[in-house]
């Protein structure tokens, strides 16, 4: 894919690469966007985590063989790096992201959500596009050791194809720390890349299962009050555009966010260790295990106020931008020229 140049070209661009210290969390981000409007809540949270230098969105992708659904991730990375409406980014803009899409996945339908008001992307071709393995293998490359997580929130389409490369198990292993999966209705459409995912995948897997999502909802009322800060707003005007307002949203795929960033703060529990099986009908079972490296979220009525408004927070959140990690070499001023001795005369 023409894509591919471009790839290479952000991937060596990188931060670490050229600065000084430990980078935040790389996030790899794999959902099937436009079948549930969380996906998009999910990656906005993303980028709001990011402007408080918490995680750095490295890959964003699509389980859904759809060019509209990879349009519409590219839009909204280009949203957080040069805002409508909003003040220029300028030299701390994002380069420009490549967006995967399966090509070998069910080809879904168009929906509402993703033909809202159109925003500025760069993908009307499949050549546009990037290649998911390529792109997930080459972002955790980048990565410092154990300083990346890979979030799923669709089917494990992409994920069982970049375990298939060359070495890919390894580099996992070596560079992320845990996989957390929002495991919903949508993961049984490739039931055969779970089964490969669960088996195969060679650290700690945390499930966000979708009774957590039912019982945490997004607020809809949050739309008009919290992104008002742009006159248009790609996620703001999704929601609308998913079901008739108003109505509060399932957040499944944005429990799984919300761990994979802050696994550390308690906002849920965990259940005992053990190892998850795919069923024929596409549920996952735990069976628990001492030696198991598999984990489900618990949810924590104590802590659901505290999620929802963390929820609302990050997806509002404006764009950031982006200090630069390293020291920008100063110009020095040229010095004045010095005066010729005037000679003497004899």
């Amino acid at each position: 894919m023409l894509a591919e140049a471009l790839l290479c070209d952000y991937t060596h661009r990188m931060p670490q690469f050229f600065g000084q210290g430990k980078p935040p969390l790389g996030v790899v981000f794999d959902s099937d966007m436009g079948t549930g409007i969380d996906d998009a809540l999910a990656l906005a949270m993303l980028f709001g985590f990011e402007g408080k230098n918490e995680c750095r969105v490295i890959s964003i992708s699509v389980s859904n063989s759809n060019l509209q659904a990879a349009a519409f991730c590219d839009a909204v990375a280009r949203f957080y790096s040069e805002p409508p409406g909003g003040a220029s980014l300028g030299a701390f803009a994002r380069p420009a992201m490549p967006i995967g899409m399966a090509l070998n996945a069910r080809t879904s339908r168009d929906a509402p959500m993703l033909a809202a008001p159109r925003y500025p992307h760069a993908i009307e071709k499949l050549n546009d596009t990037a290649d998911v393995a390529a792109l997930i293998r080459n972002a955790l490359s980048a990565q410092f050791d154990q300083n990346a997580v890979v979030v799923v929130t669709g089917p494990a389409t992409n994920l069982a194809q970049v375990l298939q490369l060359p070495g890919a198990v390894e580099l996992i292993a070596q560079k992320v720390q845990f996989l957390c999966v929002g495991a919903d209705e949508n993961m049984k459409r490739d039931i055969a890349a779970a089964r490969k995912l669960f088996a195969e995948w060679p650290t700690p897997i945390v499930a966000a299962g979708q009774e957590i999502g039912n019982a945490l909802l997004f607020p809809g009322a949050s739309i008009e009050k919290d992104f008002s800060w742009s006159p248009a707003h790609p996620i703001a005007d999704a929601y609308r555009a998913f079901r008739p307002m108003p109505y509060d949203a399932p957040s499944t795929a944005m429990a799984a966010v919300l761990y994979a960033v802050r696994a550390k703060e308690n906002y849920f529990k965990l259940s005992e260790p053990g190892t998850i099986g795919v069923q024929d009908d596409g549920r996952l079972k735990l069976t628990p295990s001492p030696e198991g490296k598999h984990r489900r979220l618990i949810l924590d009525p104590a802590q659901s106020e505290r999620i929802v408004q963390i929820y609302t927070e990050m997806a509002s959140a404006k764009p950031v931008p982006r200090q630069p990690r390293f020291r920008v070499p100063q110009k020095k001023e040229a010095e004045p020229p010095k005066a010729t001795p005037e000679k003497k005369l004899p």
